[in-house]
């Protein structure tokens, strides 16, 4: 056979006649993307996603189907060929209805695989759960019983009924490595001999030192106070966290090689330049553990505390003694969990005070309804003014509110209403209405005007290029889950800075996704019967009076599985071998580019084995082509014309009506996920290792 000589990319390069630019491109080491070529099949240039530029054509070729001719000049990369690729993305993806990711695994912060590992649990693999769940999540104890749960407002279950218990599913997989004593410490890389400094034993800290020991770095782990876990050992009650599920999640940390120093203050104890000097690189985790002011005359007096003070002190000494009249002012979680806490104390009466309505408190409903149960007394619509001493205590003015237009967080503004004025007899005030970051001992480190420390989103490195952070002491007081997503990032960027490779942190995949929950068609949800939400068992309120025993006891194995099967498992079994998915991610294409018509949402799972999502299809015609050429079966064709065309079964028939045993085998063919088998793992991430979004180690 013949050689070719022709210019590929600027430079010299051959080919045998007969092949393809495509066939000549790769064997050069070039990757040109396409959907509708396979080599077991004929040419289709259909997708002209693999388009090239040959000089002295007016457009571009498909080098699927383009031989090589001698003295050819190929351009397979530059930027025409790559916005000409991005357009037939964009195109696509905008009649691709479809997620790649469940709408829970994308709100949530840490990126945790829900769907695979609520299907473990169904299924009763509870450790390979576990172990799903850890691979983004190192605190999966703590953080199934205190997160805020984004997952669960995003879950299209509530479209049915409500939405799947995520994170006391989550809690479930942690409470059976404690009572199956599991060894649940994973994998690591090869030492590199790198050092970090972590300050701070918050959540940030401690997922950043989780991974960073897993990458083979070494840490070294500072925090101020005796004990770690920051705000969800010192800013959450015991009785919602008990203090042992911290200790077993940081003993692992400990058991990768973290060393931890507590009572050790930055700026005090030791400062940024020893910490430069000894560690190649530094993560601030410091949290926001300054309480914000409530700004009222007379605060500064004794019996006045902050809902931090307060709850820091509780957590050191749950015998501390307290005041009969007790009122808290705010309606976070931090002042529900201060009231739930005075109350356990043995305070006789316990009063919240809101200035805004109780439909509009942050904190959690299903606390607020704990509380009230427990005796706690809510007052709302009333803001404190002014703070004396008094013979019996302590002399509280406040004001009655009304309220008035929306603000700048779309919540109606409370007005004070004149005259209203009233005064209560009370023996302590907890003020739990803000949280701040204390940035004095940051002095080389660049901070906004609320003094967070600037850091990039992605990264979370500092102008200083060897100083990283992330958590609430960038993003201001935020949720947890926020902060060991933070913490997570940055030991990517860390490793990355380790290495001298560019810091770009943990690179995100494309995400397409059905839209909000009002926009997820009907046939979604309408095929799933109503089943009522598992309800997580509790102690009675009479049980919780005086005590800090937990109040959530936690699912059953029977319960678990039987919530587990709730979930309507939303998202693509194909997520990680989807072309499209891996294409859309490297060109940066859009489904929002182009607007119109979308296909319908139709599934046809009817057949034993395979399972056909219409709605994916991308009309690669490889299936189409893999039935012709290679079963000699019409199982699968083309069906109108234009936008109109679609592939369907012969006949437009249910896959079940096929009488073809080799039918199945065409799901191999299929580049976007549009056919399955049956049989495909439900999970998008492989458990038992430490991986990227991309499922790579």
């Amino acid at each position: 056979m013949s050689t070719i000589n022709f210019i590929l990319n600027g430079k010299p390069a051959t080919a045998e006649t007969g092949n393809t630019i495509l066939d000549a491109a790769r064997a050069a080491g070039y990757s040109i993307p396409t959907f509708c070529h396979r080599e077991d099949l004929k040419p289709f240039a259909s997708c002209f996603v693999c388009a090239v530029e040959v000089e002295g054509r007016r457009t571009l070729v498909p080098s699927c189907s383009t031989e090589v001719l001698e003295g050819m000049v190929v351009n397979t990369e530059n930027e025409r060929v790559k916005r000409a690729r991005k357009t037939c993305l964009d195109l696509l993806l905008s009649d691709h209805v479809g997620d790649c990711q469940g709408p829970c695994m994308t709100s949530c912060p840490a990126g945790i695989d829900i769907p695979g590992f609520i299907n473990h649990i169904a299924e009763g693999r509870d450790r390979e759960a576990l172990e799903l769940i850890k691979n983004n999540m190192p605190l999966a104890g703590c953080l199934g019983r205190v997160c805020t749960r984004p997952c669960e407002d995003a879950c299209r279950r509530q479209l049915v009924e409500d939405p799947i218990a995520i994170c006391q599913l989550k809690r479930f997989a942690a409470d059976q490595a404690e009572e199956n004593s599991w060894d649940m410490v994973p994998e690591q890389l090869p030492s590199t001999g790198k050092k970090v400094a972590v300050v701070g034993a918050g959540p940030a800290g401690l997922s950043a030192a989780y991974y960073l020991q897993m990458f083979g770095v070494d840490c070294t782990v500072f925090d101020a106070h005796e004990a770690p876990g920051g705000m969800i050992r010192y800013g959450i009650p015991s009785y919602r966290l008990p203090r042992n599920v911290i200790d077993q999640e940081v003993e692992i940390i400990e058991k990768l090689g973290a060393r931890f120093e507590y009572n050790t203050v930055l700026g005090k104890d030791i400062t940024f330049p020893q910490l430069q000097r000894k560690y190649d690189a530094v993560f601030l985790g410091i949290g926001a553990q300054k309480a914000s002011g409530m700004r009222t005359p007379g605060e500064e007096l004794e019996g006045v505390r902050s809902g931090i003070e307060f709850l820091g002190a509780v957590s050191r000494n749950e015998s501390l003694p307290i005041g009969n009249r007790v009122v808290v002012v705010g309606g976070g979680n931090t002042a529900i969990d201060a009231a739930r806490t005075a109350l356990r104390l043995g305070a006789e009466r316990v009063t919240i005070l809101y200035r805004r309505a109780r439909e509009q408190m942050p904190a959690w409903n299903e606390e607020i309804e704990d509380a009230l149960k427990e005796g706690v007394m809510l007052e709302t619509l009333a803001a404190p003014i002014r703070i004396e001493k008094s013979k019996n205590g302590l002399a509280l003015t406040c004001i009655r509110m009304e309220l008035g237009k929306p603000d700048a967080s779309g919540r109606r503004s409370p007005l004070p209403i004149e005259g209203s004025e009233y005064t209560i007899e009370v023996d302590e005030i907890i003020a739990a209405i803000g949280q701040n970051i204390d940035s004095s001992m940051l002095l080389d480190l660049e901070v906004t005007s609320w003094g967070s420390i600037v850091a990039d989103e992605q990264t979370g490195q500092t102008k200083m290029k060897n100083v990283f952070a992330g958590g609430d002491c960038v993003t201001g007081a935020d949720i947890a889950v926020n902060a060991v997503a933070a913490g997570r990032r940055a030991a990517f960027s860390i490793k990355q800075f380790l290495q001298g490779e560019p810091v770009v942190g943990d690179p995100k995949m494309y995400n397409h996704s059905m839209g909000k929950l009002d926009e997820v068609p009907p046939a979604v949800f309408e095929q799933f019967n109503p089943q009522e939400r598992t309800a997580m068992p509790r102690l009675a309120p009479k049980q919780r009076a005086g005590g800090f025993d937990e109040v959530e006891v936690g699912f059953t194995p029977e319960q678990a599985r039987s919530e587990a099967a709730r979930c309507m498992e939303c998202g693509c079994r194909d997520a990680h071998e989807c072309a499209l998915r891996d294409f859309a991610t490297r060109f940066g294409a859009s489904a929002e580019r182009f607007t119109g018509d979308k296909r319908t949402y139709r599934r046809d799972d009817s057949h034993a084995v395979l399972v056909y999502e219409e709605h994916k299809c991308i009309q690669c015609g490889c299936c189409v082509r893999a039935c012709d050429e290679l079963l000699k079966s019409p199982c699968l064709g083309f069906a109108g014309r234009g936008f109109e065309a679609r592939v369907k079964p012969a006949l437009d028939r249910r896959l079940a009506l096929i009488n073809d045993e080799e039918l199945p085998k065409v799901a191999e063919y299929c580049p976007v996920g549009a056919l399955t088998l049956k049989t495909d793992a439900v999970a998008t991430l492989k458990p038992g290792a430490f991986l990227t979004s991309k499922g790579e180690l």
